[in-house]
């Protein structure tokens, strides 16, 4: 467990490993722990991670290594392959609640309670919203503190929270982030319109020729 004055900084690969050992440990026990293969695929999956990474298997290997030095992660020596498992709740001292709560802002970055609620469904049980508040206000209670509501940018109707196992938030850096991909996903919505009236258009246009005689003429 870490000291009240200081708390283990990670960079964004070490976060996304911790994330994924965290949640992999509760949705697959079967295959927990984890080769560095496996980390490496949890790592960049597809689905349950904001932003997608790309990571190499030199990357999550050194990141492995690091981590275990810090004792973040522990390695097991299987019969076949070497496996890794995470020091979360030994390395920050916290409850299960507390550790689903980190995996998932580990894993996806800023959210509301609702979507930490639902997103933590199989890896923690919570009564409700409010469980989740207490959950987060204490770890925001820590010192260091461990988590932190986001102040509520523009065009969002909920708060946020975030870790800060990364250190401090730029909170620039995150408006810009949530203002592109505001932008991007009105820009998808707008191209679906466009899209929608141009269909539109050529039906008209096609029932317009049949109402006149099919060459253009009354």
């Amino acid at each position: 467990m870490t000291s009240d004055s200081t708390l283990p900084q990670l960079n964004a690969v070490e976060a996304r490993i911790l994330g994924s050992l965290i949640e992999k440990e509760a949705t697959t026990p079967e295959q927990y722990p984890l080769t560095q293969n496996a980390v490496q695929l949890a790592c960049n999956q597809k689905t349950s991670r904001d932003p997608m990474m790309s990571l190499e298997p030199g990357e999550v290997g050194h990141a492995l290594r690091k981590m275990e030095e810090r004792k973040l992660v522990r390695s097991v020596h299987a019969s076949r392959a070497q496996r890794y498992e995470h020091c979360a709740a030994q390395a920050f001292g916290v409850t299960q609640q507390q550790q689903a709560v980190l995996a998932v802002l580990l894993l996806r970055g800023p959210q509301t309670v609702a979507e930490i609620l639902a997103r933590t469904e199989r890896l923690a049980k919570f009564a409700d919203s409010d469980d989740v508040v207490h959950c987060l206000d204490r770890l925001a209670q820590r010192e260091p503190a461990m988590t932190v509501r986001l102040p509520r940018a523009s065009g969002q109707r909920e708060e946020r929270y975030m870790h800060l196992l990364g250190g401090p938030i730029d909170l620039d850096a995150l408006a810009e982030a949530a203002n592109t991909a505001a932008g991007n996903a009105s820009g998808g919505r707008n191209a679906d319109r466009i899209g929608q009236l141009e269909d539109r258009v050529a039906a008209l246009e096609e029932a317009l020729k049949k109402l006149m005689g099919g060459d253009g003429s009354l």
